[in-house]
């Protein structure tokens, strides 16, 4: 389904609300903007997150904890802080 939208001169873009329920977007919520072979691509923070989460496979130790405790911790005070 394609939809138009236009760009500000502050180079701002609202997306259609249809798109942005479909994809679960919410108003005020984070998200990472990338380019890839000419097309604008728009990612949920939490997906980077959890993508970013899942990729790092060597435990190193910092203090008593583990990386992966880390990450977890990390992603817990994440999401609990920016519950909407």
């Amino acid at each position: 389904m394609s939809q138009m939208a236009t760009i500000t001169s502050k180079m701002q873009l609202t997306l259609p609300v249809s798109v942005a329920r479909k994809v679960g977007l919410k108003s005020g919520q984070k998200v990472s903007v990338s380019e890839k072979n000419g097309q604008i691509i728009i990612t949920p923070a939490e997906k980077l997150v959890e993508e970013l989460a899942g990729s790092l496979k060597y435990l190193k130790k910092k203090g008593n904890k583990t990386l992966n405790e880390i990450i977890e911790e990390s992603k817990n005070i994440y999401f609990t802080s920016h519950k909407r």
